[in-house]
């Protein structure tokens, strides 16, 4: 039986890139943030995915951001899907710990299945914490640039906000009384059971017990539990996406400072079939005539039909409290160039958020799944054009070469398949 979504996310690629798990199998799926409820509130759609933007918040003000979009949104019709980033950037347990809340105050009592792992991007959970490319995550590249609680225990991290979270373990994962462990936990009430996964066979288990979920059940996890989740319903056929093809070129931009995204913009450029422009703090933040020389260039290039590469270049030790305003000055310094864009495509929620805003992007319609992490779909709005999102640690050093190709041959014919 199928069910329907809805997915509230703290930024805009892990909105999409969990919508797309059930996008691809047919399910029509959209992703809208803002004040744009009328897309996230349209029961049309059987899967609906909501960036709150609340990654870069403090505790307090993002649990209140997830507690007012809950009120907007939930509805009895759709099972809630609480997106959290699978290295715990941002507020999770704040943002868990609001929506135990609200489902307590509407069913009595609330029950999470909290399952973060993503072993498609080398993300899996072992013994309630979280392990990246088979190292604890704490000694990933990610965690020592920015990260919200003191371990990666996530019992610890989900005790911060006041939330009781139990341990599943691989043993229980596999042994073939799951459903049992689940209901036992949620008789207790309130309470989230932390789940392990290795494999996505883990994953697929835990959907298995956890469906048909109850009122008061919800799901926390990356877009790995989404596949898992979306992979219990069959398919089902959905028209394809249609565009009229275009002759401008894509708009490629890299926000993120994950080394795996430096590393796919290097392998982009050294294939010459993209025109590199790197901007620096200094340029986006100070230097009005720079921002305006880099936009006249980058419009140059996409009304010829060339693809243009456009990166934010940091040093070493980069000041991260930068980032929102760069990502602003940036789309602040693009919001000429939209008429000229054929596709568009970024890393980072953050930046593709604050340009898709300028660009009058009110949501996404999602199409398909380029790889792991990476969404495909249509802007809505003002700017309709494919577009492809990618969180800034997702893939390898060839993703934005795969990304790049991919854009290509749907404007060019006009079709996502």
């Amino acid at each position: 039986m199928a069910h329907g979504w809805l997915i509230l996310a703290d930024d805009l690629t892990g909105a999409a890139d969990c919508a797309i798990a059930f996008g691809r199998r047919g399910r029509a799926a959209a992703v809208s943030w803002g004040e744009a409820v009328a897309v996230a509130q349209d029961r049309r759609l059987p899967v609906l995915a909501y960036d709150a933007a609340s990654r870069g918040l403090c505790a307090a003000d993002a649990a209140r951001r997830h507690a007012a979009v809950l009120t907007q949104l939930v509805a009895a019709e759709r099972i809630l899907f609480k997106k959290i980033d699978s290295t715990l950037r941002g507020q999770p347990a704040a943002e868990t710990a609001a929506t135990l809340e609200y489902l307590k105050a509407q069913a009595g009592a609330a029950f999470g299945v909290f399952a973060p792992a993503f072993p498609a991007t080398g993300r899996t959970t072992i013994d309630g914490r979280i392990v990246v490319g088979g190292r604890p995550l704490e000694q990933a590249e990610v965690w020592q640039r920015d990260h919200s609680y003191r371990n990666a225990d996530l019992v610890d991290v989900l005790a911060s906000a006041g939330v009781r979270g139990v341990k599943v373990r691989l043993a229980t994962i596999r042994g073939g009384e799951l459903r049992a462990a689940f209901a036992t936990l949620a008789a207790q009430g309130d309470v989230v059971a932390v789940c392990d996964a290795e494999t996505d066979d883990d994953l697929h288990l835990i959907a298995q017990a956890s469906l048909p979920a109850a009122p008061s059940t919800f799901f926390i996890g990356s877009a790995g539990l989404a596949h898992a989740l979306a992979g219990l319903e069959a398919d089902s056929a959905v028209a394809s996406l249609r565009i009229p093809t275009s002759a401008h070129g894509t708009l490629i931009v890299v926000g993120s400072l994950a080394g795996a995204s430096r590393a796919a913009a290097c392998k982009l450029v050294a294939t010459g079939t993209v025109a590199h422009f790197p901007v620096t703090p200094d340029t986006l933040l100070n230097d009005g005539a720079g921002r305006a020389e880099l936009a006249l260039a980058v419009m140059q290039r996409l009304a010829g039909g060339g693809d243009a590469l456009v990166e934010i270049m940091m040093n070493d030790d980069p000041d991260m409290a930068l980032g929102p305003q760069l990502a602003q000055r940036l789309a602040e310094a693009l919001q000429t160039v939209a008429p000229s864009i054929g596709a568009f495509a970024a890393t980072g929620g953050e930046t593709a958020a604050a340009l898709l805003a300028r660009f009058g992007v009110n949501g996404i319609r999602l199409a398909d799944e380029i790889e792991p992490g990476v969404s495909l779909g249509l802007t809505l709005g003002h700017l309709s054009v494919p577009i492809a999102t990618k969180a800034g640690a997702f893939g390898d050093d060839q993703s934005l070469i795969r990304i790049s190709e991919r854009l290509r041959a749907v404007r060019t014919k006009g079709s996502f398949t």
